[in-house]
């Protein structure tokens, strides 16, 4: 039940600007008709990013990518694993191996299926070798917070899990770009095959929601396929 606005425990980027997540209040279980675990956060002031929010997004990739550094520091001992309950995120990117084959012979005439395969085939190989760690899940532009044009909130902890953090660089193709990514994938501390993986999320997000936007949203069509133009180009100038 996590919305814009809910204040919480404070994280310290280097330049002491403070950036929030969600305090629990209370936690409940199904019932009454509801059938999915329930919780009640503290209010957080700002607004979901977008650009017209983000007069410099270089700065908002920058403490972005402390957060998640911060957040990486913090002791995992107890976590859940990534699981059906987080869509596998911090989990194997192979879960998703044959949805995202279907997806690209699906697409075979919209897309370029041959760039589409090695950026999939790139991600399985980058096997992930680090220690677990919390991970959100669901980095996205609806679950940062703006205010006054910095982030100042992350929120929708939902998927968090304990695991691979490859699935919270995705934002790097599907928001920033240029050199807000460059300023997000060097401060951000995880390896190269972790940005692998990491395209390839993406990838497998893009390509899904592709197949299902063609048949009856051309705008979310467009949008997709500068997603996955981002994913393809990018893989490309970093081999």
């Amino acid at each position: 039940m996590d919305r814009p606005g809910r204040s919480g425990s404070q994280f310290h980027p280097p330049d002491s600007r403070h950036i929030l997540a969600p305090q629990p209040l209370a936690k409940g279980v199904p019932g009454c008709g509801y059938p999915w675990q329930w919780s009640i956060c503290r209010w957080l002031e700002g607004s979901p990013a977008t650009a017209s929010r983000v007069p410099d997004l270089g700065q908002f990739a920058a403490d972005l990518a402390d957060f998640l550094a911060a957040l990486y520091q913090i002791d995992p001992s107890g976590g859940p694993v990534g699981g059906q309950h987080s869509c596998f995120r911090g989990g194997s990117l192979a879960v998703w191996d044959t949805q995202a084959r279907d997806a690209i012979a699906a697409l075979d005439g919209e897309i370029d299926t041959d760039r589409a395969s090695e950026v999939w085939e790139a991600g399985l190989s980058a096997t992930w070798q680090g220690p677990p760690v919390w991970v959100h899940g669901d980095v996205s532009p609806a679950n940062l917070l703006v205010d006054h044009g910095r982030l100042s909130a992350v929120i929708d902890f939902g998927c968090s899990a304990v695991g691979d953090p490859a699935c919270d660089t995705v934002i790097a193709w599907t928001f920033l770009s240029g050199e807000s990514r460059r300023i997000f994938l060097t401060r951000l501390p995880v390896d190269k095959a972790t940005w692998a993986r990491g395209r390839g999320w993406a990838l497998w997000k893009a390509l899904i929601v592709l197949v299902r936007a063609l048949k009856d949203d051309p705008d979310e069509v467009t949008e997709t396929r500068r997603v996955l133009e981002e994913v393809l180009t990018e893989h490309e100038d970093a081999a």
